[in-house]
């Protein structure tokens, strides 16, 4: 089967049919950036990719444009959040031979995480032949502690070994009392849930951080940065360099196979 990556271009993938949650109880942690260059992603390297806005309040994923995210409406007359309205979400997950790929917003993280666990899910689809990852973002400096209550519950409550953490030092170190986060005495308890990690390492904010920053601020994707003539060769080459680490790392993961 084939597949049309970002760029319009057709490519060949193999991947499973699978679902893709990325959830964090902590805002502003990076959690919708992670999603698109999750996305981007498996656009390149899985077959049809299906893009879900599950945040209520900020939409950030549909906000790329080349993304092509659905909308998922949650929230009621009186602004509350449904859950029953994940039902119709589940039922493509099981049925559609296609890879989704789901930014659900702080908001939502308890409502959508409990609707998962109560209606064991995670084994639903199992029984459909498909997988279902849980990307949790752990960022640094003040937002730790509050990431690690979020991996805390995930890892809690998930059946499976299906948690791919994503390390992210762009606020700070990822570490307490001189402990990096695999030395800390909460993935330690949880490491057996933890499929693996991709590290989103701190680099040069004057560099790297700025032409990072101004990418995410665009709402593109690596890609359409590379390509667009909105961004200086230097500036380029660092793109490159940050989207072949994270990719090095995600085949390892093995998460389009």
């Amino acid at each position: 089967m084939s597949t049309v990556d970002v760029n319009g271009t057709v490519g060949n993938g193999a991947g499973h049919a699978s679902a893709h949650l990325v959830l964090q109880g902590k805002g502003g942690i990076g959690k919708s950036v992670v999603a698109s260059w999750l996305a981007e992603y498996l656009m390149k390297r899985s077959n049809t990719v299906h893009c879900i806005d599950g945040d209520p309040v900020n939409r950030s994923l549909a906000q790329y444009k080349s993304l092509n995210a659905e909308k998922l409406d949650l929230v009621n007359e009186e602004g509350l959040i449904v859950r029953t309205r994940y039902d119709a979400l589940l039922e493509r997950f099981a049925s559609e031979n296609a890879v989704f790929v789901v930014d659900s917003g702080s908001t939502a993280f308890l409502p959508l995480w409990s609707y998962i666990v109560e209606a064991e899910v995670i084994r639903v689809l199992r029984e459909a032949a498909r997988k279902l990852y849980v990307h949790c973002v752990v960022s640094g400096g003040e937002m730790l502690s509050d990431s690690l209550l979020g991996f805390d519950t995930l890892a809690r409550s998930t059946p499976d070994r299906n948690l791919v953490i994503w390390v992210n030092e762009y606020f700070g170190p990822v570490a307490r009392d001189g402990k990096t986060f695999d030395q800390m005495n909460v993935f330690q308890i949880h490491a057996n849930k933890v499929l693996g990690a991709i590290g989103i390492p701190q680099r040069s904010s004057d560099t790297f951080g700025a032409t990072v920053r101004q990418m995410r601020e665009k709402k593109m994707t690596f890609e359409e940065a590379i390509q667009s003539d909105q961004f200086m060769l230097a500036q380029k080459s660092r793109l490159h360099i940050v989207r072949r680490d994270l990719y090095d790392q995600l085949d390892k993961l093995q998460l389009a196979q």
